[in-house]
């Protein structure tokens, strides 16, 4: 094991935020295992977001380009938080430089990317580098608390997923141009957060065989250019001059899993849901619900007992479930927890693999950039059945 690690963020926006703060708690989630871990630099072009982010964090200092990242002798373990567009040239060049890389979904903005992204990370692994990307709600507690049912028998056979993520940040007009509202059919609400639900439909229903019925809509046809530098999914001063959206504001898809069928929606003009990721999952012997905005309970039903006394029960998440067992300052039921702490499992995971802890003493590993690559095809998969009037399309 390495005496330290020294961690970098290259992203300074909201999800750039979100795994600088992991990667400053991660060690002191469980018992101190991992080596030293040093937080040296927070990477993005705008100076401004990234020496107020390296502040608030607690990093040495600010980088300015990718390439001083991938340059520094000080820096073992990048997190790449940046638009999907960039991911490839990025992500490559820091594997080449000798870092082990954890990347943000989608793994990129075209599938042939994707795939050759995952063609470096299997030549860098067999150099010792590890490459993951990061897909966080696996890491959600009450996810994987539903998973464990589904897997362990209480829950039984899946046998209907519905799935929406319904969020809100470009349900305004004037909500300004971004790099999120460019690239092609399939790169807007679809890879945006459907990436995040096709990948809990299969954690927990198996793999999607086939897609069918896929519709992209763009609802808002043009936006503004901001007249200044605009974070995540911050609204700015916008000025006068409009571009054309390129992608998709709603999408919508049924899905032929390994063992059940079932339907996904998604949208980024849902007036009202900030941030609603939500499904249920109807089993043999029960079901199970799960809603981000009370992320420390599910609901769980079980086909037990007479009718007229049954129904869905709040379960409370606690100690006894995934994650939080000496995962929380106040190890106590009911103490509650939110998604932040999700990417703070997250890179514990990724650091304790680089660190080579077993993997029988660690988390969960961190899905892999085959993984990636499957979640793109997926979503390639949706694109193309939209594009031809919902034609049912096999992977």
């Amino acid at each position: 094991m390495p005496e330290s690690l020294g961690v970098a963020v290259i992203g300074a926006g909201m999800a750039g935020k979100a795994h600088a703060a992991a990667y400053r708690t991660a060690s002191a989630l469980y018992r101190p295992t991992l080596p030293e871990i040093r937080l040296v630099s927070i990477g993005d072009v705008n100076a401004e977001f990234g020496l107020a982010a390296a502040r608030r964090f607690g990093y040495e200092r600010h980088d300015a380009s990718w390439q001083a990242i991938a340059e520094a002798d000080d820096i073992d373990v990048v997190s790449v938080v940046i638009a999907n567009s960039l991911h490839r040239e990025v992500v490559e060049g820091l594997l080449a430089a000798g870092k082990h890389v954890l990347c943000e979904k989608p793994l990129s903005d075209t599938l042939a990317d994707a795939r050759a992204m995952a063609d470096a990370a299997r030549a860098a692994e067999a150099r010792g580098n590890l490459a993951r990307i990061g897909f966080t709600y696996r890491r959600s507690p009450g996810i994987a608390a539903i998973r464990e049912l589904i897997q362990n028998g209480t829950l039984g056979r899946p046998l209907h997923f519905s799935g929406r993520y319904w969020t809100d940040y470009g349900c305004s007009p004037e909500a300004p141009m971004s790099w999120r509202y460019k690239g092609g059919p399939g790169s807007g609400a679809l890879a945006d957060v459907g990436s995040h639900m096709t990948y809990i439909g299969e954690f927990l229903c198996g793999d999607i065989q086939a897609v069918s019925g896929g519709q992209l809509s763009t609802a808002i046809a043009k936006r503004p250019l901001p007249l200044g530098a605009v974070m995540g999914h911050d609204h700015a001063a916008v000025s006068d001059t409009f571009e054309a959206v390129e992608n998709d504001d709603v999408a919508a898809f049924s899905a032929e899993f390994a063992q059940c069928i079932g339907s996904i929606e998604v949208s980024r003009v849902a007036a009202g849901h900030a941030n609603s990721l939500m499904f249920e999952v109807f089993c043999e012997n029960g079901a199970a619900l799960f809603d981000q905005r009370r992320p420390a309970e599910i609901g769980l039903f079980l086909s037990e007992g007479p009718s007229a006394q049954n129904g869905y029960r709040q379960v409370i998440l606690g100690p006894d479930h995934p994650y939080l067992a000496g995962g929380l300052p106040m190890d106590a039921p009911s103490v509650g927890f939110g998604q932040n702490e999700a990417f703070a499992y997250q890179a514990r995971a990724f650091l304790e693999e680089v660190a080579g802890l077993p993997e029988a003493e660690s988390l969960p590993r961190c899905a892999t950039f085959d993984d990636g690559v499957r979640n793109m095809e997926v979503l390639a998969a949706v694109t193309e059945s939209a594009q031809n009037n919902g034609k049912k399309v096999s992977l």
